[in-house]
């Protein structure tokens, strides 16, 4: 497979090749995004774990029971969100070298959103997606 998008954290310790299109991609405003990008909600693209190529070490926490967050120790940087019984992680779309590479279709966790932040953009779930 070919390489389509490349990214990494803040310094460079950890860098990352994307082969394959996102399976989808969305804005998320629950409460431990907004914490862990210091920013208002978080923005991911969601890949199968098999599409995306990572190099670096990373260091990871349970933040949630579904999942693992892994994050650059050097810099502090969010690296990606592993799915403990999916084949799924998530990785931010800040990190990726190029702007503009994908566009969120959806919004998660609306029921936390900033009352500032324009509403009816995407397609909005007051919590989680439904599967």
């Amino acid at each position: 497979m070919n390489t389509l998008h490349e990214g990494g954290c803040a310094c460079a310790a950890v860098r990352f090749r994307v082969m394959a299109a996102p399976l989808r991609v969305g804005l998320c405003h629950c409460m431990t995004c907004r914490r862990i990008h210091g920013s208002a909600f978080g923005v991911y693209a969601v890949f199968g774990r098999a599409d995306v190529e990572f190099s670096g070490r990373t260091q990871a926490w349970r933040s949630s029971a579904e999942a693992e967050r892994h994050f650059c120790p050097v810099c502090g940087s969010v690296a990606f969100m592993a799915y403990l019984d999916s084949p799924e992680i998530d990785v931010p779309l800040g990190a990726f070298d190029e702007t503009g590479v994908y566009e969120p279709a959806y919004e998660l966790w609306c029921r936390r959103r900033e009352p500032w932040l324009p509403r009816g953009v995407r397609t909005e779930y007051e919590e989680d997606r439904p599967e």
